[in-house]
């Protein structure tokens, strides 16, 4: 006789789930990562020389790519003005005299690289200071949309005074200094409007973690 009761208890017989050995479990847990602690927590010498640092070094990285030429930073052979963007980035939430201050300075550093005569120090010192001021008067909003617009109204005005202290020198033609700096004014406040957010939003965050972190 056959007992197929016997056989199909032995087919369904349910296994006996795997045990994980203690090994295998501390190997599946992630890793814990290392907790960052906030700008607030640090030294204060620390944090001053890396505020030093990323000061220092961002004017210097805008020195680098003022002569490069990369794709899409090119329009008509002119490229953004970086310094003139950093010193906006750097006056919107400063006094004017610290605007003026770092427009003086930006300007002199443009002028060991291009030419002294006339000088980028009283045209972007003019930027700066007229930047702290709108500012200032709280005529602005802190959004990228108005940092772009005033980097383009800023383009245009500092193009204007180089080519008005060109004029004033004499040693030029007028209407080809006016035609020139009209297409040079127009492409650069284009493609500096359009970058400004890229420079603006890291050293913003930047500066207002220090800013929080002194206060």
């Amino acid at each position: 006789m056959k007992i197929p009761a016997l056989g199909r208890s032995r087919q369904q017989k349910p296994k006996s789930p795997e045990r994980k050995s203690p090994e295998r479990k501390s190997q599946s847990k992630p890793p814990s990562k290392p907790k960052v602690k906030p700008v607030s927590q640090w030294n204060p010498q620390l944090r001053q020389v890396l505020d030093l640092t990323v000061t220092v070094g961002s004017v210097l990285l805008c020195l680098m790519m003022l002569p490069t030429r990369l794709p899409g930073m090119e329009l008509l052979g002119i490229g953004p003005n970086w310094l003139l963007i950093w010193v906006v980035s750097w006056s919107v939430k400063r006094t004017v005299f610290q605007g003026a201050l770092a427009g003086i300075v930006l300007g002199l550093l443009q002028d060991a690289m291009t030419s002294p005569n006339p000088s980028h120090a009283i045209s972007l010192g003019i930027v700066g200071m007229i930047t702290g001021l709108m500012q200032k008067q709280r005529f602005i909003q802190e959004d990228f949309i108005s940092i772009a617009l005033i980097v383009f109204g800023m383009t245009v005005l500092e193009g204007t005074i180089f080519a008005s202290l060109l004029s004033w020198m004499g040693d030029r033609n007028i209407e080809d200094i006016w035609k020139y700096y009209q297409k040079v004014a127009l492409s650069s406040a284009i493609l500096s409007s359009l970058w400004a957010p890229v420079l603006y939003y890291p050293l913003n965050r930047w500066w207002q973690q220090i800013k929080l972190a002194q206060s």
